[in-house]
């Protein structure tokens, strides 16, 4: 079954409502673009690989609506909405460099001569979602091999089709490794404090009929010590040079507690997510969302009135602690540096 998260459809972006899930399944239609910037910032639309594909169609958008604009004046104002974009969430490495391709695109079409610039830029835009179906699927045959028939394994957040145009990358690895033939069981972390284990990775999991355990994230030590785990892997929302890796926060817990029980730990991830320019994890942007998140959930409050919180979406995984990192290209170990300095020198194969 192919879930699909979003596409382009005559004119207008169309994406699944993850904040909808697991009780309705619903589309929302955006046909300008800062309705797709309000759908990243409030999540309707999530993931790094799937922000990316939002933010080039969002992009796409913003052209069309200036498409009468002389040359020089609609590439200014292009600029302008990719800015806007930018700003909608700052650790996702996928949401900035989809917009890089795009102006990357657009100065192509200039150089071409090219006439309807806004038609160009939608084609691009659907290219990005395409290419990163294909991209999800490469990175899960290359995974699978780490996966044995039989194998427990712990996720956490949502790395499946709903954080990609489709697939998915930790949980594409799973769906690779379910196609060909090994069973195998997931151990789902709910995923404080928006429970996106449990609001979405446990619907994409049913939905594929592959076995899953849903639990707490303060469970996963004690399944560990218990030996009922024997690989953990997760996604990814950038990734430095020398491999420290930011994703939703409670990942680096996680890595610490493989570490102890001596447990694989594993990162997948398109190349789009490695931050070339960033030396190590210290440098990466985490954001902050609201306290709302964390007071209540959907409306219900269950913390005490002006009780200060501190939420931050994301923290990052030292490199020492990742034993693989998954592409498109190939599996990566350690040093992450060199390997990812390869393949910033072009020399892609990991």
């Amino acid at each position: 079954m192919m879930i699909k998260t979003i596409y382009w459809e005559n004119g207008a972006v169309v994406f699944l409502d993850q904040n909808a899930l697991p009780q309705t399944e619903r589309y929302i239609r955006c046909r300008h673009y800062q309705e797709v910037i309000s759908a990243i910032k409030d999540l309707t639309v999530r993931g790094a690989p799937a922000i990316g594909v939002a933010a080039a169609m969002a992009a796409a958008l913003g052209a069309g609506e200036i498409s009468r604009l002389p040359q020089d004046k609609f590439r200014r104002r292009f600029y302008a909405v990719c800015e806007e974009i930018a700003q909608a969430r700052p650790t996702a490495r996928n949401l900035f460099w989809a917009l890089e391709r795009m102006k990357k695109s657009l100065e192509a079409a200039l150089q071409a001569g090219r006439k309807n610039l806004a038609s160009a830029l939608v084609a691009e835009a659907k290219i990005i979602c395409a290419e990163d179906i294909e991209i999800n699927r490469q990175l899960g045959r290359h995974g699978s091999v780490l996966l044995a028939d039989g194998d427990s394994l712990l996720t956490h957040c949502n790395a499946g089709a709903l954080a990609t145009a489709g697939y998915g990358t930790a949980l594409g690895v799973i769906r690779a490794a379910g196609e060909q033939g090994k069973k195998l069981h997931v151990y789902v972390d709910e995923t404080r404090p928006v429970l996106q284990g449990a609001r979405l990775t446990a619907w994409e999991l049913q939905k594929e009929k592959i076995p899953a355990t849903l639990i707490t994230d303060n469970m996963a030590g004690f399944l560990m010590q218990q030996g009922r785990i024997d690989k953990v892997i997760v996604g990814a929302d950038r990734i430095a040079a020398n491999g420290d890796t930011a994703n939703k926060i409670g990942t680096y817990s996680l890595a610490i507690l493989a570490r102890a029980h001596k447990i694989p730990f594993y990162i997948a991830a398109p190349l789009s997510t490695i931050d070339f320019s960033l030396k190590t994890g210290a440098l990466i942007p985490i954001e902050e969302r609201a306290a709302a998140e964390v007071t209540g959930f959907r409306g219900v409050r269950a913390a005490p009135e002006n009780m200060p919180v501190y939420n931050p979406a994301f923290d990052v995984t030292p490199a020492r602690l990742i034993t693989a990192i998954i592409t498109e290209k190939g599996i990566m170990t350690k040093p992450y540096r060199k390997a990812i300095s390869a393949l910033a020198e072009g020399q892609i194969r990991p």
